[in-house]
């Protein structure tokens, strides 16, 4: 079983109302707060669909993103790392999450260089390494220092420069099986991806490429069609969740949880 598609568990919280003034790259719009805990409530739903334990923790008022658990730690089956997110408003949100890991967790180590970034929306697991993506969010020394934690582990890393404009690497890929990632042209045509099997987002549906494989399922965001009948066609079994409101943050479908396996 692949240890970078298929769970045993999955950490979410669920919105603060204070995510109407979240961070936002472009100003598309106030989200809805009842749309999107009825979003996320069937997120959840689907996860657990599964046979995950889902741990759905509360919202945290004091941090409008908090519900963007995925960028406060990575997690692998040897142990997990609290990262130290880019933005200066959601540092407190990772100490936040660090209890709830050590308590699935034997071990749980942390990113505590002072100059150094890092956020889990740049970082793509697959079976044979880790691609950290060099963002406005993820620099240098906190890539160098996620390095030197994960290799005790037998993880390597690999650094890539997340397109232009992008707030994440993972904002413009996925990964749909051991070999299979689903990618934007705009991010693929760089080659970091040779020797996976690519499946290209259909130019004006850049913005479903943040998808996530969780066991058997695949989650998307609705609205793509085109993406959703590649998918399909590829022999995916597809899940749509509604997104437009986490969109209007910058956020998607892998933004939403922690997916992991401990040991």
């Amino acid at each position: 079983m692949s240890f970078s598609t298929h769970f045993s568990h999955a950490i979410t919280r669920r919105p603060a109302a204070s995510i109407t003034r979240g961070l936002r790259a472009v100003d598309t719009g106030t989200p809805d707060l009842a749309r999107m805990q009825a979003d996320h409530a069937a997120y959840i739903a689907t996860l657990r669909e599964t046979g995950a334990t889902v741990v759905e923790l509360p919202p945290l008022d004091a941090f409008p993103d908090s519900v963007f658990v995925e960028d406060t730690a990575l997690c692998l089956p040897q142990g997990a790392v609290v990262m130290r997110p880019g933005a200066p408003s959601r540092l407190g949100e990772a100490a936040e999450m660090a209890p709830h890991l050590k308590a699935l967790y034997a071990e749980v180590v942390a990113i505590t260089g002072p100059d150094s970034f890092i956020e889990g929306g740049d970082i793509l697991v697959t079976e044979r390494e880790i691609f950290v993506g060099r963002s406005a969010r993820t620099n240098a020394a906190g890539i160098a220092e996620l390095t030197r934690l994960v290799a005790p582990w037998g993880h390597s890393l690999r650094e890539v420069i997340t397109p232009a404009g992008v707030l994440h690497f993972k904002t413009d890929c996925s990964l749909l099986d051991a070999e299979t990632i689903l990618s934007t042209t705009r991010l693929s045509a760089s080659g970091c991806f040779d020797g996976y099997t690519v499946i290209d987002i259909p130019d004006g549906e850049e913005a479903a490429a943040n998808t996530i494989r969780f066991n058997d399922l695949v989650l998307m965001p609705a609205g793509f069609p085109r993406t959703r009948d590649a998918l399909t066609a590829a022999g995916f079994d597809v899940r749509e969740i509604g997104n437009s409101e986490c969109a209007k943050l910058d956020g998607g479908m892998s933004c939403l949880s922690l997916r992991f396996t401990p040991r």
